[in-house]
């Protein structure tokens, strides 16, 4: 979606920029009704049939990022109903978090087999051969599959010699690997949120922008104008999300422009974290849990306790680095409100939690930010900045990319205790968590280290990310590797107890 879906992240910077601004102006909410003629103006389509069409989407979008429900397609609601409930500079979320847009979904058909054009008849009609259930033929032209008959097995697919069939999914479905994505009465998609994880990865692969989570920049903006204590806390795969001319030192002076007192980097509560599952997984594997999860991505764990609930007990009791950050900046300053951001939505949902709510209180995304961003007019690389960053270690930085984590934990309990073997694996999407979980369950991962991360190539890759992968990845390593600090040993930020053996 980064590097090609522009029109639909057009649409919802706008949408972002729209209620941020309406929020650091003071309009007043029923001003609502007419944004999405100042978003969509004129009379012609832009993008689908309709220009009413394309604002009435535009209108459940606003209605989302104020936190707001969906409207039901079949029942009468203004633009505006339920805004008092919005009109706070607190948190103000109703699950679920993930939500389709109905009328704004197409109906794309559910996984099918087709044969195209390249089919030659040959002779041998493998086709034919390998099908299980006899449910294709040989017609005029080509071969033909029987649609009621597949059992979507793919064997016709893998046999032919011309590449002449092809899988054909629903992006959305494709995406999910929980399968949580199923069909309404009219056959556009539904999310069943007894499965669903809130991971987001149907969002940014959705090309009607469909589907959306709920926001909280309003009542961020509202709180941000009304207490003086509240900070931003930054997750490490910042880097490079906001250009190429945008440093991380800009960025951070960018975020304090906002109404922010200050900005600290997630990566020193990685940090934390690190020296919290090393001695975890020193103390309780082999001899009380056979393996041992990380915390650190909240879909992955939702995953493992909603699928595998009898697994759940081997997932680190250690708090994740968005936690362990709010907690010392709590520390610090007990009249503290903190702001998560990062690339991830199932943080607002980790931040609903009883053990957590009290420490996190606003969570939003990169390209939430961005629409503050645009909303106060700050361009980021015309900040003039001099000093640098040094929050975190190496190892604490690494966690946005797919295999850090592991990486950090790993490491760290090698330093305190050097004759310990670590076997580590990782999964990244969640149809790879999935498989690594079946396989712990079944005892063939015992003594292991896990980790999990629902988004392709971990962090870098979350769905509130504003950049392609590979150029955030190369940022990350590059500033990761500017850091003072190699380990969690090795930063002074951190207190000497939690750095204690």
């Amino acid at each position: 979606m980064k590097e090609s879906y522009v029109n639909l992240i057009n649409i919802r910077r706008q949408v972002f920029a729209k209620i941020a601004k309406m929020a650091y102006d003071g309009t007043d909410l029923s001003e609502l009704e007419k944004s999405s003629f100042e978003i969509l103006p004129g009379e012609v389509a832009l993008y689908r049939d309709s220009i009413f069409r394309e604002r009435a989407i535009v209108d459940e979008r606003l209605r989302l990022t104020l936190g707001l429900d969906v409207r039901k397609p079949t029942d009468y609601h203004r633009v505006t109903d339920g805004i008092s409930e919005a009109d706070v500079d607190e948190t103000q979320f109703i699950e679920p978090l993930v939500n389709v847009i109905s009328f704004a979904c197409e109906a794309c058909p559910t996984k099918a087999y087709n044969v195209t054009d390249n089919c030659r008849k040959c002779l041998a009609h493998p086709c034919t051969n390998v099908c299980p259930v006899n449910a294709v033929s040989i017609g005029k032209d080509r071969a033909i599959i029987d649609q009621d008959k597949c059992i979507k097995c793919g064997r016709c697919k893998e046999t032919c010699p011309y590449s002449a069939i092809v899988k054909y999914e629903r992006p959305c479905a494709a995406a999910c690997g929980v399968n949580a994505i199923e069909s309404d009465y009219l056959g556009r998609a539904k999310i069943n949120v007894d499965r669903c994880v809130s991971c987001g990865n149907c969002i940014i692969q959705c090309p009607y922008g469909a589907i959306s989570d709920k926001s909280q920049i309003y009542q961020l903006v509202k709180a941000l104008k009304n207490n003086n204590h509240i900070y931003a806390i930054i997750a490490p795969s910042f880097l490079g999300q906001f250009g190429p001319l945008a440093t991380p030192v800009q960025i951070f002076e960018g975020i304090k422009q906002l109404g922010f007192e200050d900005v600290v980097e997630v990566s020193l509560g990685a940090d934390i974290t690190t020296l919290r599952e090393a001695k975890e997984f020193l103390e309780r594997v082999p001899e009380e849990h056979p393996y041992m999860g990380t915390s650190c991505c909240n879909s992955w764990t939702i995953m493992v306790q909603k699928l595998f609930p009898d697994q759940y007990q081997y997932i680190s009791d250690s708090a994740s680095p968005m936690v362990e950050t709010a907690k010392y900046i709590k520390n610090k300053d007990p009249e503290a409100k903190i702001a998560f951001i990062g690339p991830c939505i199932s943080k607002k949902l980790e931040a609903l939690r009883e053990d957590v709510k009290d420490f996190v209180h606003f969570v939003i995304t990169y390209e939430e930010l961005m629409g503050m961003f645009v909303a106060k007019g700050i361009e980021l690389s015309e900040i003039e900045v001099s000093k640098e960053i040094q929050d975190a270690s190496t190892l604490g930085r690494g966690y946005a990319i797919a295999g850090g984590v592991a990486e950090a934990v790993k490491n760290t309990a090698l330093k305190i205790d050097p004759s310990r073997e670590i076997n580590v694996e990782g999964a990244s999407t969640l149809h790879e968590c999935v498989k690594l979980m079946r396989l712990a369950k079944a005892g063939k991962k015992n003594g292991y280290l896990l980790e999990g991360m629902a988004c392709s190539g971990g962090c870098i890759g979350g769905p509130g990310t504003i950049a392609s992968l590979n150029r955030v990845r190369k940022a990350v390593t590059e500033f990761k590797n500017q850091s003072e600090y190699e380990t969690p040993f090795d930063n002074d930020t951190i207190d000497e107890k939690l750095r204690s053996k």
